[in-house]
């Protein structure tokens, strides 16, 4: 009743959302199982990098995460990252859903590339979902607009400190970012702004 995927389902109708991945299971007569998102991010960069001890990470409508363990097994649990603090300013914004201040999932998201739009000068209309609002700036950074490379600097290039911190204190050396906002050129800027603190922070 808690998790996010269902907070939109008013009480009444909750009976049908309850049981609705069995329910496509035997609807459709398929084998199904259901993964965490991160979970599944973690999976597909130890198969890409063919190493276990994995974090995997998802940016997209909110943040998970997900780990392969050093014998190559996932957890099966909730491996949520998105209420983990990571800024702690006092005014910092507030998570709409848990009330939370500078958590993940206002940092490592759609969230985070939206709240940055008036700083940096872009206007979008305001019935725009999060989704098309972060394909726009995804369509700025194709042609090279500024305004939106500095979304992608200042939205994850210090915040890659929560990332690395979080690795050293898992023991989890490789890690893995997937989801929507990592998709595009300002993917490019992520990974160089985490390189650039990788190497100064932690030199060995």
């Amino acid at each position: 009743m808690v998790g996010s995927l269902f907070r939109a389902v008013p009480l009444e109708q909750f009976h049908r959302a309850r049981n609705i991945f069995l329910r496509i299971r035997d609807d459709w007569n398929v084998p199904l199982s259901v993964a965490n998102d991160g979970d599944v991010t973690a999976l597909a960069g130890a198969m890409s990098l063919q190493a276990n001890g994995m974090l995997g990470l998802a940016m997209g409508s909110s943040q998970a995460a997900g780990y392969i363990k050093s014998d190559g097994c996932m957890t099966g649990a909730l491996n949520e990252l998105a209420f983990a603090p990571v800024d702690y300013n006092p005014d910092a914004d507030a998570d709409e859903w848990s009330g939370d201040r500078g958590v993940g999932v206002m940092c490592f998201s759609q969230q985070a590339v939206n709240k940055l739009l008036p700083a940096a000068g872009i206007s979008l209309p305001e019935q725009m979902g999060l989704p098309e609002r972060l394909q726009e700036v995804q369509k700025l950074m194709a042609k090279g607009d500024a305004r939106a490379a500095k979304i992608y600097e200042n939205a994850r290039g210090v915040s890659r400190l929560h990332d690395s911190a979080l690795c050293r204190f898992l023991f989890l050396s490789p890690r893995t970012h997937f989801g929507r906002v990592m998709t595009g050129a300002g993917a490019d800027i992520m990974l160089e702004q985490a390189r650039k603190f990788s190497r100064r922070s932690f030199p060995k």
